[in-house]
């Protein structure tokens, strides 16, 4: 069989977003949100009004993911992946309250003021139990990435407090997240690797074991970026510097192409059988680099799991 190809030509909202990122569709609500990390925005959309709905939230510090509490309702309260930690959001209001912070638990002073200047959260996701799982690396606004950043779970949420545990250290730019429909594995992506790593995973502990790569992506200037699961177990991965969004089979095979007018493409989420996809501005001025594009693909995803109560 051959690779199935999907071509958009044109926004579905046009939006000048520096760094477009975490897209969450809210079902009972038919709400989209994503943000523009760079611009400390936070954009809502009713889908059933269409672009002209676009509400747009101050966020007062870089959000690089968001998650829904289980029994809050999302339009007035999200969990956030934040500029130094993990944090509970007030729509109405404006304001966060942290529930975690990345760096509590390092002792020397200089070195906590150091990584909180330096570092923001970036991709994210919940699994199975309900836990929130956040990345933290280098803010490429602040200074060069390198291998200092890593993947967090959150333990012992209680609703206002919680505590990072770190499960992988060592990654540069940690990017997509998800599970498998068994939560034997977990897949995670460190984009400047151009790799989706294969890793065992228990469910009931959240313990993280060997490290496999499902599939490397071998063009050059090209990063896997943000990525969705289907129904079917095939992640959709957003390409940055590639203009497109990949489906990789479970075998690790590419087996559809999403292509999009625009370069720096950085993440998608399943609106039914359709793909919502963010964007960012590129280095060539592209007419519609940061806007939010879809395409209808045929298939269901995985659906997006709430954040529980310890």
């Amino acid at each position: 069989m051959g690779v199935q190809e999907w071509n958009v030509t044109e926004p579905y909202l046009e939006i000048p977003c520096s760094l477009g990122e975490g897209p969450h569709y809210h079902a009972p609500s038919h709400t989209l949100r994503f943000l523009d990390i760079n611009n400390r925005q936070l954009h809502l959309l009713d889908l059933r009004a269409g672009p002209s709905s676009l509400r747009t939230i101050s966020t007062s510090m870089p959000v690089g993911v968001t998650a829904d509490l289980a029994g809050v309702d999302p339009t007035h309260e999200i969990l956030c992946g934040a500029k130094d930690g993990v944090t509970r959001f007030d729509l109405r209001t404006g304001q966060h309250a942290y529930v975690a912070r990345f760096w509590q638990n390092v002792t020397d002073e200089q070195e906590q003021q150091d990584r909180t200047r330096r570092f923001r959260a970036n991709d994210g996701g919940v699994d199975s139990r309900g836990r929130f799982w956040v990345e933290a690396f280098v803010d490429p606004t602040v200074g060069e990435p390198d291998r200092d950043g890593c993947l967090m779970r959150l333990d012992g949420f209680d609703g206002r407090k919680g505590k990072l545990t770190t499960v992988l250290e060592g990654v540069t730019i940690p990017n997509g997240i998800s599970w498998s429909e068994d939560d034997g594995t977990m897949f995670f992506t460190d984009s400047p690797r151009q790799e989706v790593g294969r890793f065992e995973y228990v469910a009931g502990t959240g313990e993280v074991g060997e490290r496999k790569v499902l599939y490397r992506h071998e063009v050059e200037g090209e990063f896997p970026d943000g990525h969705v699961m289907d129904v079917e177990g095939n992640i959709w991965h957003a390409v940055y510097g590639g203009a497109k969004v990949i489906r990789i089979s479970p075998q690790g095979e590419v087996t559809g192409v999403v292509r999009l007018p625009v370069k720096n493409v950085t993440c998608p989420v399943f609106v039914g059988t359709e793909l919502y996809i963010t964007t960012a501005k590129d280095e060539d001025g592209g007419k519609w680099a940061g806007s939010l594009f879809r395409c209808e693909v045929g298939v269901e995803g995985v659906k997006k799991r709430e954040v529980c109560f310890e």
